[in-house]
């Protein structure tokens, strides 16, 4: 299976994001006044486990200019376990990122978040640093990729006791952004 999935899916993918880098128009990517909504989401079961992670994030951004967005996401976490007790994170942290306009297409972002993760036991405070890249797929919409680390202020008290103080969060979404400058041509 893993061969197969090396020698035909991945292949298939890169083919797929060349088609689109190739095709999308040259007037791609937010602009300044843009808004932005991305619904993401990501999900994993460990061969030969009884566990599972599923994780959703949404997120809404204002462009205060090309490069600044200024923005929200709320963000659920929940574990499955087989013959356990299931648990949850939600956050919710404003953030700030910064999108390097080195194409019109391939927007690459960094950025920072703070706020809240709760869930039915306990509150903590949130900061997030985050990277990531937006792949424009039309004008107005595109495809991201995002990586984000969660670490707490102090450690949410969890079924199992585990003490770590942070989560490593990686999604996949899609996005589209309205409403700035856009310059139209005839």
């Amino acid at each position: 299976m893993r061969k197969m999935y090396r020698h035909a899916v991945l292949p298939m993918l890169l083919a797929l994001l060349t088609l689109v880098l190739i095709t999308t128009s040259a007037r791609s990517a937010p602009v300044d006044g843009d808004n932005g909504v991305e619904v993401a989401g990501g999900f994993s079961h460990a061969q030969g486990s009884d566990s599972g992670n599923l994780n959703l994030d949404l997120l809404y951004g204002r462009y205060l200019t090309p490069g600044w967005e200024l923005g929200i996401r709320q963000a659920l976490n929940s574990n499955f376990v087989d013959d356990g007790p299931d648990s949850w994170v939600a956050t919710t942290a404003p953030f700030l990122a910064y999108n390097f306009h080195f194409n019109d297409r391939v927007i690459p972002f960094l950025g920072v978040g703070a706020g809240l993760a709760w869930n039915d036991r306990d509150v903590s405070g949130l900061l997030s640093p985050m990277g990531g890249v937006k792949i424009f797929l039309t004008d107005q919409t595109y495809l991201a990729l995002r990586y984000r680390y969660e670490w707490f202020f102090n450690s949410l008290k969890r079924a199992d006791n585990n003490s770590d103080d942070g989560n490593h969060v990686g999604t996949i979404g899609f996005g589209f952004v309205w409403g700035g400058a856009r310059k139209t041509t005839n």
